[in-house]
């Protein structure tokens, strides 16, 4: 039985770094990070690193982290394990996950440590735009102008950490409007772990393939990717499309009484009838 997201150990962090690729040597220069559970702050960790390495004028003109405020700072080496050990049991969580992960993913392989293979990662932004398909631009300050968060984005980890934790609530709650409060929806629809997205995809084109095969009618719990609203539906399946890295299910609906096509990754429940 999946998980209720009240009952789920998250860890929400954000990088500061001396430029935007990781891959040409950038690394990180600052790390924060809160672990909470429901509205239980847990712990919090907060860190400058020394990259040992020049910061991009443009990352200071961003962050206005200076060389001076890292020379007596720990290095990565350092810190780096002391993040694994704060993020162990939690499901992790930034705004753009993919980009700090990018970073996280450099300093551990600089310090002889393997990728976060066992470890839960969602976005954010992912998030957002899924839920606010309709706003202009899903920046982490206007989206929490959006929502009428007071808070202003600073470009500082644990500052900006604070505010993803407030934007973090405001999508929860319109999930859980939507009737999205447990843990399995949540990460097949926000996680970044390319594997696991794939395993449970599979197994939702196995299950729909079943119903082709057995020509029966499917009931689905669905999330539209155009407006984020949330409806069940009765559906005669047809086929299972693939187009541009997404797979969709074609086939009569029911509902709208004409052949609709609707994402995978948006199929919230499916049961064959």
């Amino acid at each position: 039985m999946s998980k209720n997201l009240n009952e789920i150990e998250f860890t929400i962090f954000d990088t500061e770094t001396t430029g935007l690729s990781p891959e040409a040597g950038d690394r990180i220069i600052e790390i924060a990070a809160i672990k909470f559970r429901g509205d239980q702050r847990i712990a919090t960790l907060q860190s400058l690193i020394n990259p040992q390495r020049d910061i991009s004028e443009a990352a200071f003109q961003v962050n206005k982290i200076t060389q001076e405020m890292l020379k007596e700072a720990p290095t990565a080496d350092k810190i780096i394990p002391k993040f694994l050990d704060f993020i162990k049991g939690s499901c992790l969580c930034s705004y753009n996950a993919p980009f700090d992960m990018e970073f996280i993913s450099k300093e551990l392989e600089l310090i002889g440590q393997g990728i976060l293979e066992s470890v839960e990662i969602v976005d954010i932004l992912k998030m957002a735009r899924r839920l606010l398909p309709g706003l202009e631009r899903h920046a982490l300050w206007f989206v929490a102008d959006k929502f009428g968060i007071k808070r202003k984005q600073e470009h500082r980890a644990f500052a900006d950490v604070e505010l993803t934790l407030d934007v973090f609530y405001q999508l929860k709650e319109m999930l859980k409007a939507k009737g999205i409060d447990d843990f399995i929806n949540f990460r097949s629809l926000f996680s970044v772990n390319r594997r696991l997205l794939d395993n449970i995809n599979n197994q939702k084109i196995s299950q729909i393939q079943q119903a082709i095969d057995l020509g029966v009618k499917l009931r689905i719990k669905y999330i539209s990717s155009s407006n984020a609203k949330v409806s069940e539906r009765e559906v005669l399946p047809k086929e299972i499309k693939q187009e541009r890295n997404n797979s969709y299910l074609v086939g009569f609906c029911s509902l709208r009484n004409e052949e609709r096509t609707f994402r995978t990754d948006g199929i919230l429940q499916l049961e064959i009838i």
